[in-house]
């Protein structure tokens, strides 16, 4: 009892230390994390930026879990026609897509683990975020919310890291 009693006065005493995702997105810009803003919400997730071909092509593969804080960062080198599948894909996942601004254009939700079928981001993406299934939902995540992260420059990000 004493060492919880330790560990709650240690926890007190760390300012930041558990953040709830709203207050972490007031944290200063980091590669190895993704902020998103929406009305009335918040959120942060720990992110591995996928950001050449190789990378981008393997994705979240052959991955059977990922926690509900973490996801994946595509970021291309100009908008496109962003069109993705689930092949050797274990885990359902959410697919956020976002314009060059970081501005989410598109939400496909619950994509199926193994389905070949394209899913279609639209025009004019640059950046997708991808995260277990059914957590965009669950958060208000909607086209509109705006996304924070170094990959998007700050001249022409709806949320740029500096502000």
């Amino acid at each position: 009892m004493r060492c919880l009693a330790r560990t709650a006065i240690l926890l007190l005493a760390l300012p930041g230390a558990f953040l709830p995702g709203a207050a972490r997105a007031e944290a200063a810009c980091a590669p190895d994390r993704l902020d998103l803003r929406w009305p009335g919400g918040g959120e942060s997730f720990a992110v591995e930026v996928a950001d050449d071909a190789d990378e981008r092509a393997r994705g979240l593969m052959f991955r059977d879990g990922m926690a509900a804080d973490r996801g994946m960062l595509f970021v291309y080198e100009g908008p496109r026609h962003a069109r993705f599948w689930m092949k050797n894909t274990l885990i359902p996942l959410d697919m956020v897509f976002a314009d060059a601004s970081g501005t989410v254009t598109r939400v496909h939700s619950d994509a199926v683990p193994g389905d070949l079928t394209p899913i279609d981001g639209g025009e004019g993406v640059v950046y997708v975020l991808e995260i277990n299934g059914g957590l965009a939902g669950k958060l208000g995540i909607a086209p509109g919310t705006e996304l924070r992260h170094p990959a998007i420059p700050a001249a022409t990000a709806a949320w740029p890291c500096d502000g």
